[in-house]
């Protein structure tokens, strides 16, 4: 299992959100680019970045922030938010993104992203973001009708990276992650999975690497990595174990 520390990024600054609500952002580094070196030399292996202005606008809001993390670290990063359509997606894989992730296109144009996963194999990710088992979109504006799993069961022959599953009611609130339902969408489809949303310690990690019986492929967390409740190195080795 992978530990990807996450770099959510709003109005330039690196933040956490509290259930996907942008009026309840606490701000913990004003400089990208040093928040990535310092968990790069921590340990990490992978960076996990959203815009999250970009995922409310539809577009790449915080370009000038996501190049700083790019020109800091080495290490393999994977972008998701406001990306929707083909040029968005080259762009920034050309530049050196290692993984995109399509969550809002992924509901509003299967075709796009099947053609993405021609075009770019192993690069994209579908983020299946939840709210009590149904698909939000649009920055976790909008929550569908849609099931996670249904979604999910769309690109099982695609041939997605990855699926990055989040529930929102659990992000950033610190209040463990919801193991149960990504090792259910995970047991459905051949897709590697990423669990997302209220990692908020060790104990949380070493739950998702125990109970996942091998189903959960990684684990997102951010908060608890700034305010010092994950150590990151730590986290990397252990879940790097076998459980």
């Amino acid at each position: 299992m992978i530990f990807y520390p996450a770099i959510d990024l709003k109005d330039g600054a690196c933040v956490r959100l509290i259930h996907g609500d942008m009026d309840r952002a606490t701000v913990f580094n004003d400089d990208p680019g040093a928040q990535a070196r310092a968990f790069a030399d921590a340990g990490a292996e992978w960076l996990h970045v959203v815009d999250l202005n970009g995922a409310f606008e539809g577009r790449s809001v915080n370009g000038a922030a996501v190049d700083a993390i790019m020109n800091a670290v080495d290490i393999p990063i994977q972008l998701g938010g406001g990306i929707r359509d083909m040029a968005g997606i080259t762009g920034w894989l050309e530049k050196g993104i290692r993984r995109v992730i399509l969550g809002t296109v992924a509901v509003r144009d299967p075709d796009l992203v099947r053609q993405a996963c021609r075009d770019y194999p192993g690069r994209i990710a579908l983020g299946i973001d939840a709210r009590d088992g149904m698909v939000a979109v649009e920055g976790w504006a909008e929550v569908s009708d849609l099931p996670a799993a249904d979604l999910a069961g769309r690109y099982e022959d695609a041939g997605a990276a990855a699926i990055i599953h989040t529930d929102i009611g659990r992000d950033g609130a610190m209040q463990g992650p919801n193991v149960d339902a990504t090792c259910e969408l995970a047991g459905r489809v051949s897709m590697p999975v990423i669990l997302s949303g209220g990692v908020s310690s060790m104990d949380d990690l070493r739950a998702a690497r125990d109970q996942s019986d091998g189903l959960i492929a990684g684990v997102i967390s951010g908060r608890a990595v700034y305010d010092g409740r994950i150590d990151l190195g730590a986290a990397v080795h252990l879940l790097a174990e076998t459980a």
